[in-house]
């Protein structure tokens, strides 16, 4: 079985790290990491502390790529017969518990702020939101993530 992440453009290093230790726990095949979606790794090349804090090593056991733009991921892995799930809140989003749970797929969550990219939306094979019950109507990345 194929499990992929794929960070649209997440801003927290935190969140992004945190999500790498949940990868890691849920055996994550591979984790694409999409534009300002910060990288284990600095500019210069470093490996990154604040990184390495959160993720306790999860960065080297969980394989990762950057790709600036998330259209080309999206077109190889669905390509590669992956099943493109985007988690977000939609007016035509399915219920994330009604989903039948695909051999292959790849899972997509966005920016803390905007959320998953218009683009990235369009090119799911479907959009799932996880229902909430009390008064706030979302969580923080890294928890849906694991969701």
């Amino acid at each position: 079985m194929k499990k992929i992440l794929i960070l649209d453009n997440l801003r927290s290093v935190e969140n992004t790290a945190s999500i790498f230790r949940t990868a890691d726990g849920f055996k994550v095949s591979k984790i694409f990491l999409i534009g300002t979606t910060p990288t284990p790794i600095d500019r210069f090349g470093r490996e990154r502390k604040d990184f390495a804090k959160v993720s306790l090593g999860a960065e080297k056991t969980v394989s990762w790529e950057h790709s600036n733009t998330v259209s080309e991921v999206i077109d190889k892995l669905s390509d590669q017969g992956v099943k493109i799930i985007a988690l977000e809140q939609t007016p035509d989003s399915k219920d994330l518990k009604s989903l039948s749970k695909p051999d292959q797929f790849a899972l997509i969550v966005g920016n803390e702020v905007e959320g998953v990219s218009q683009e990235a939306l369009e090119k799911a094979d479907v959009v799932a939101e996880i229902p909430m019950m009390g008064m706030k109507e979302s969580l923080n990345v890294s928890v849906a993530t694991g969701v």
